[in-house]
């Protein structure tokens, strides 16, 4: 087992624009990432096991719903420092970062922002603290990138509502207490539906064989006849902008959990430049090798300084959903340039367990894809500047 040995790239002096406050909780995620995931996440990877043994760690540095009230279990933080900790664990590792992503933006702010105070009280503090596990069912087989062409649906029966239908692709599934679920009514409006392990013909049947996100439990929500009660359906919005509302939040996390991966391959890289020698000298010290860094850390700068600004913009209520699609597009492809860059300077040792490069881009690949697909967060960008949908 290798140290870790991580110092985080700050070449323009970004530190500067953070608080003392967003420093601390910076910090101490960091910490945790370096004592309890990096130890054993290559591990993981290579199992294909995701450990459950950190969920506790991850409530307690504040990564499910940091930004949500106190009174609900949430840390009462602003969304740099949410970024922050998106960026510290998916600098460990991106599966991980996508199990406390799904938790906080894609459970507990739909629970939070659309659901009742009753709803409310029930599921956030076990959320938050970790008791519990929460999924979001949006992704169906036959339906991506299109979620309005949604074929789960539910009828209404009088005292309960029956679900029928299925989702794909969905991180935590295996082990969720609570699925926050969109379906179709009987008049083709799409509603959040909370759905409870153990209700009667609910499964949640794991995926197997997975080349990217291997430390990540992922799988399908299948609901056969499902019971589900009135009283668990979402009040407070509806329509294809409710979970298109929570996806803007777990896209703002992951714009700067990217950053992360990138400074860890970033910071791979240049240590091992330093270290590993051919014809006589470090081959840190060849142009090549000086130019592939070169371009990591500027693109890692730029990055981090398109994620600061976001997140200005965010807490001041101003972060539109264009502005956040272009973040997680830009900064992802980043990390994914970056991997592939530090994998080469790395040569054979780069595709081994021993560094953490390969894991990191063989995970990106699939962050690339979920949140909206590379090309769709164009079309997003397109659309915003022409006024012109490409969609329709």
């Amino acid at each position: 087992m290798k140290p870790d040995l991580f110092q985080a790239p700050d070449y323009y002096q970004v530190d500067d624009l953070l608080s003392e406050e967003h420093k601390l909780v910076r910090n101490t995620a960091r910490a945790w990432v370096k004592r309890d995931v990096s130890p054993i996440i290559e591990e993981c990877a290579q199992q294909a096991k995701f450990p459950k043994t950190i969920i506790k760690g991850l409530a307690k540095i504040g990564a499910f719903g940091p930004d949500l009230p106190l009174e609900y279990g949430g840390a009462g933080l602003d969304q740099i420092s949410y970024g922050l900790i998106m960026q510290e664990i998916e600098r460990g590792d991106s599966g991980i970062r996508s199990t406390a992503s799904v938790q906080s933006s894609l459970v507990m702010y739909p629970i939070f922002t659309y659901g009742n105070e009753t709803q409310r009280k029930k599921y956030l503090p076990k959320l938050a603290s970790g008791e519990w596990m929460g999924c979001f069912g949006l992704t169906e087989p036959n339906h991506g990138s299109n979620p309005a062409g949604m074929e789960t649906s539910f009828v209404d029966k009088g005292d309960h509502y029956l679900l029928n239908g299925a989702k794909m692709w969905i991180s935590n599934a295996p082990f969720a207490h609570v699925a926050v679920v969109w379906a179709k009514n009987e008049e083709g409006r799409i509603h959040g539906l909370l759905v409870e392990r153990g209700m009667e013909g609910f499964s949640t049947p794991e995926t197997h064989n997975k080349w990217s996100l291997r430390a990540s439990a992922t799988g399908e929500l299948i609901f056969n006849n499902v019971k589900v009660p009135k009283e668990n359906i979402l009040p407070n919005k509806s329509g294809l902008g409710a979970p298109l509302g929570c996806l803007d939040s777990a896209r703002f996390g992951i714009a700067w959990g990217a950053i992360g991966a990138a400074m860890d391959c970033y910071d791979t890289a240049l240590r091992y430049s330093k270290e590993r020698e051919q014809f006589g000298r470090p081959i840190g010290q060849f142009q090549l090798q000086q130019k592939k860094l070169a371009e990591m850390i500027t693109e890692i700068t730029k990055a981090q300084l398109l994620a600061w600004r976001l997140g200005t913009l965010k807490n001041e209520g101003n972060a539109s959903s264009a502005q956040i699609s272009m973040a997680k597009r830009n900064n992802v492809e980043m990390a994914v340039k970056i991997a592939r860059a530090a994998r080469q300077m790395l040569g054979g040792m780069g595709i081994t367990g021993e560094y953490s490069i390969m894991r990191h881009m063989m995970n990106l690949e699939s962050v690339l894809t979920y949140e909206g697909t590379h090309d769709i967060h164009l079309l997003i960008t397109g659309f915003d500047i022409t006024g012109l949908n490409a969609f329709s």
